[in-house]
């Protein structure tokens, strides 16, 4: 992966939809036009969005995967002017190793690959992983410019 060696929360922030405490992601380590890894320490914090009672369940996973892809976007779109408007359309084999997230010591690491796409539609596999395990994984359909339309998106193989 190429890129700028890192882009803080603001240079994240100043990218993507998500401001405020729904900003999750922390930091981008690297990307390039087909993946990107980014940090993140708010599955520790008591005001994030995302909790309940019982805490932040695995599932936000998914979510700090979606901003890590959002990111992403509009990065490799940088060259080429504002990004698109990009919607998470379905997610697929899931997996989560853990129940919780706020229960997790260390900074997550979130890496989200390009794996097919055209002009409306964008497939991304995507691990957030703790202290060197993978505590979700998963496939994630971006759809974008919904009202655009365009080619359906075929799964690879």
């Amino acid at each position: 992966m190429s890129g700028p060696a890192t882009l803080d929360r603001d240079g994240i922030a100043a990218r993507i939809p998500h401001h405020g405490s729904m900003c999750l992601l922390a930091v981008v380590d690297c990307w390039d036009a087909d993946a990107i890894r980014c940090r993140a320490t708010s599955h520790r914090d008591a005001g994030n969005p995302l909790r309940d009672d019982a805490g932040l369940p695995a599932t936000a996973a998914i979510e700090y995967a979606a901003q890590a892809m959002a990111v992403h976007g509009a990065l490799v779109a940088a060259g080429d002017g504002a990004p698109r408007a990009g919607y998470l359309a379905s997610v697929r084999s899931v997996e989560l190793a853990v129940a919780r997230l706020d229960d997790l010591a260390d900074e997550l690491e979130i890496r989200a690959e390009r794996l097919s796409g055209n002009d409306a539609q964008i497939l991304y596999g995507f691990t957030v992983g703790c202290a060197g395990r993978t505590v979700a994984s998963g496939r994630a359909a971006v759809i974008l410019d919904a009202a655009a339309g365009g080619t359906p998106l075929r799964s690879p193989t």
